[in-house]
């Protein structure tokens, strides 16, 4: 059985066990093994909040559990809405006083959750907010699972796709992703489609070699934002360990082991990446791989002076892309009135605290 340290006691993290860890456990702590598909029924179908909600578990089992167990219920301790769109940004409180960020969307196809991987990220890309600070530690599946948990009850709105695109770097963290992943799309919980699931990375290229072997049906997002590594290098430090090309190569094997299309994330910064040379270069550097670049105007942070691509400049850099045979949208702007940036409510919560 798998057990999760949650806190100093070495309690076992109960949601963020499988169906079938569950069973084990509660055969264990002598209970009749029906009792674990109530119980996962109760956290991963219902989503309830809290042990005492769980009306068919008998009090001596729920006291077990409370004596060998943490249930992860995320307290909210902020919500932004924006007033353009409807995105409501979530600011979370942890058990142990960290906060973390994640973002309800609505789409014309459906309502969209991203969440967290990391308290922090220690990446350390120009233009995020989440790595200013450094990485304080990874999330475990229960408590990225429990964002959008959480979201479901305050919105009481259907979610129907998820991307793992806030604070932290995904691969980072990578057996805790994994175990989310198919908690998430485990037919006994949640039951969402792999399709429906997207992780973003910056190019962690044995973690992405990782992903491949897996076999999962979940979408791929790189997050590219130049046309060569020298330019990679001033935005991304990760450049300086795994060179642009290797990242692609490596790319290119998740797409060959899933079938599934690449994304290149690509965020447009005025007068640093957004040039007619860049889009010739990007075109000729993603020529042949199927994928699609998904432009993203810079949401601008105090901290750096990055400033985005206006709208006519970034249509120009799509069409020079579309011309040269390359899928390419243009994110729709998300929460722009709302600290819509990874990272930039929880900075200004911890600025305001201290």
């Amino acid at each position: 059985m798998s057990k999760y340290i949650l806190d100093q006691e070495n309690k076992i993290d109960i949601k963020s066990l499988s169906f079938e860890e569950l069973t084990d456990f509660i055969k264990e702590i002598g209970e009749p093994a029906f009792r674990a598909k109530q119980l996962y029924d109760w956290m991963h179908v219902k989503q309830v909040r809290s042990l005492d909600d769980m009306k068919n578990i008998p009090k001596s089992l729920k006291e077990k559990i409370l004596e060998k167990c943490t249930y992860t219920a995320h307290e909210i301790v902020q919500v932004q809405e924006s007033k353009i769109d409807g995105t409501k940004k979530f600011l979370f409180g942890l058990y142990d006083g960290n906060v973390i960020e994640s973002v309800f969307m609505k789409y014309k196809y459906g309502n969209s959750v991203c969440v967290s991987s990391q308290v922090g990220c220690r990446m350390g890309c120009r233009f995020c907010a989440s790595t200013i600070d450094g990485v304080v530690r990874n999330l475990l599946p229960s408590e990225i699972l429990d964002q959008i948990y959480a979201i479901s009850e305050y919105t009481g709105e259907k979610i129907s796709r998820i991307v793992v695109m806030g604070s932290g770097e995904p691969l980072d963290n990578f057996d805790n992703i994994l175990r989310f992943i198919k908690l998430l799309s485990d037919e006994h919980g949640m039951n969402l489609g792999q399709r429906n699931i997207t992780v973003s990375t910056c190019g962690i290229v044995p973690r992405i070699l990782d992903l491949a072997k897996e076999k999962l049906s979940i979408n791929l997002a790189l997050s590219l934002h130049a046309s060569n590594n020298d330019k990679r290098k001033e935005l991304m430090p990760i450049a300086n360990k795994y060179e642009i090309h290797e990242v692609l190569d490596a790319c290119k094997k998740y797409f060959e082991a899933t079938g599934r299309q690449l994304t290149f994330e690509y965020s447009l910064v005025a007068g640093v990446n957004d040039s007619d040379e860049d889009a010739n270069e990007l075109s000729e550097l993603l020529s042949g791989i199927n994928c699609v670049v998904n432009l993203i105007p810079v949401n601008p942070i105090k901290e750096r002076q990055y400033k985005p691509t206006d709208h006519t400049h970034a249509l120009k850099f799509k069409n020079k892309l579309e011309k040269n045979r390359i899928n390419v949208t243009i994110r729709r702007e998300m929460g722009r009135d709302i600290d819509g940036a990874c990272g930039q409510l929880r900075r200004r919560h911890l600025e305001e605290k201290k």
